[in-house]
């Protein structure tokens, strides 16, 4: 049974079909981190140690990522409304500036806080800590590559939609924003749970 993509509300379930799916899809990811966040609490508070290495991540440049993925929800909403006031012009801006800030936060990530811990020989086998710190951000980090991937794509030329079915296209935008805002959710938890605790 093939189930159609609608573009309004079901009566079922008062959702899209898209996004009862991103809803779905972002339930199952919930229970992914939840898993990690759970694991990280475990080893944390039954260790008669713990590696107090927290020191070696920087709070500023962990301050700075999440003003920046914070300012990349903005620019996905902005992208949005954007086309809901049949604005082409400045939903590309918008959701440009989101891919520019997404890809500005895995910079800072790799080349700032990833090469020198490896430079210093931490590594996920190091210990716990920093076992949980890769697993955890580095699962985030594809996270935000697959969202890049998929906002790139509707900039690029999946946007030729926007002239054939604009509501359609709008409501992909729409699911696009929830995945993207699940994923700076996610770091905004990270955040204080490994750099600040």
């Amino acid at each position: 049974m093939e189930i159609p993509y609608t573009i309004t509300e079901r009566e079922d379930t008062g959702l899209t079909n898209p996004k009862l799916g991103i809803w779905l899809f972002l339930a199952s990811e919930l229970m992914l981190f939840g898993a990690l966040f759970s694991s990280y609490l475990v080893l944390r508070l039954s260790g008669s140690s713990w590696p107090v290495q927290a020191e070696e991540l920087s709070v500023p440049l962990g301050t700075l990522n999440t003003a920046i993925l914070i300012s990349s929800s903005i620019t996905m909403v902005m992208s949005w409304v954007a086309l809901k006031a049949q604005d082409f012009k400045k939903f590309r801006l918008h959701l440009g500036l989101t891919i520019i800030l997404a890809l500005l936060f895995l910079f800072i990530k790799i080349v700032f806080e990833y090469m020198p811990k490896f430079e210093h020989h931490h590594y996920m086998s190091t210990n716990n800590f920093f076992g949980i710190y890769f697993t955890m951000t580095g699962l985030h980090a594809l996270h935000i590559i697959a969202g890049v991937v998929v906002n790139g794509y509707l900039w690029g030329p999946g946007s030729k939609m926007w002239k054939s079915e604009p509501e359609k296209f709008t409501n992909r935008i729409e699911v696009s924003g929830l995945y993207w805002h699940f994923v700076d959710l996610v770091w905004i938890f990270l955040f204080p749970v490994l750099y600040l605790l």
